[in-house]
């Protein structure tokens, strides 16, 4: 593979985790859907983490956590490392910032790493696995911040995933 190629490709996968950001905050997800291959794989780390097969079951899952219109979620990367692992597979790894709105008056406001694979099929880019890692989540309340809340997170969300289901 030459530098130009490589370049290239770097460049796609960037723009492939741009469009991953941009389209699950506008909760566009069918074009969402479009950024995993079929056989994705997610796992969150860490107190109530969860890890999920398969980008069909991923999407659903993130729809019913954060499908509700007034669950508004700001997710940004930045701080990238790509490596190429051959013409067809990458690997990288984003910092990440995100707040999202588990509960009209509950918020997290979250950082940690997207550990990711790429693959390559077709000519496009696609996330083959993701794994999160949380350095810190503090639970913001209109009376009170809780600093470093996961277990608290873990159950704002899982209540989230019970209202999404019953309305």
């Amino acid at each position: 593979m030459n530098d130009a190629t490589a370049k290239s490709d770097v460049e796609l996968i960037e723009q492939l985790k741009r469009r991953y950001c941009r389209h699950l905050d506008a909760k566009e997800w069918t074009a969402w859907r479009d950024v995993f291959a079929d056989d994705f794989v997610s796992e969150i780390a860490g107190t109530g983490g969860r890890a999920t097969v398969g980008a069909d079951e991923f999407v659903s899952y993130a729809r019913q956590t954060l499908g509700k219109r007034w669950q508004t979620t700001v997710h940004r990367v930045q701080a990238t490392e790509i490596s190429l692992t051959s013409p067809t597979t990458a690997r990288g790894v984003w910092a990440l910032d995100d707040v999202v709105r588990l509960l009209p008056a509950v918020t997290l406001r979250g950082t940690g790493h997207y550990h990711e694979t790429y693959e390559k099929h077709d000519g496009q880019w696609r996330l083959k696995s993701s794994r999160l890692t949380r350095l810190r989540e503090d639970l913001v309340t209109p009376l009170v911040t809780l600093h470093d809340a996961r277990r608290l997170r873990a159950a704002a969300a899982k209540l989230a995933r019970r209202l999404s289901s019953t309305n």
